[in-house]
């Protein structure tokens, strides 16, 4: 199924606290106030390639960017900053298959609660419509 482009690079890029080397989003496919599916075009300047392979982190890093980017996105179409988030934890995330330069990743993530700045998320990533990692992180709004 093809996607269509809701936002692309620099556009994703101001609404993420992360810069420049360390983005590791830079598409935004769908939105919805529970869920969000972003991607991630891996090419070689990308701090966690190594040896034709991205790296493990870099795929956790992307899916909490997702995470984040939903965030700013929504602080984004109310008119407001965003506030600095952070992972408050990560819970079984398991990874299937690592992605290889020039290859993009798609991450769906699905809001499961959310409650006083603090969001549970399921996070799905897909290279090529087969999934590759999976898991759940918490995230914690800075106050």
């Amino acid at each position: 199924m093809e996607k269509t482009l809701l936002l692309e690079k620099n556009a994703v890029e101001n609404l993420l606290p992360q810069k420049f080397p360390f983005v590791m989003v830079d598409k935004l496919y769908l939105f919805t106030e529970t869920s969000l599916v972003a991607g991630l075009e891996i090419k070689e300047d990308n701090i966690f390639f190594d040896n034709d392979t991205f790296l493990e982190a870099g795929l956790v890093e992307h899916m909490a960017q997702s995470v984040a980017l939903h965030t700013g996105y929504c602080f984004f179409l109310r008119n407001e900053k965003a506030p600095t988030g952070y992972i408050g934890s990560i819970k079984e995330i398991e990874i299937k298959k690592l992605p290889k330069i020039n290859d993009e990743v798609q991450s769906t993530i699905t809001i499961l609660q959310e409650f006083a700045g603090i969001t549970l998320v399921n996070i799905v990533t897909t290279l090529n419509n087969e999934e590759i990692a999976n898991g759940q992180m918490k995230t914690i709004l800075a106050k």
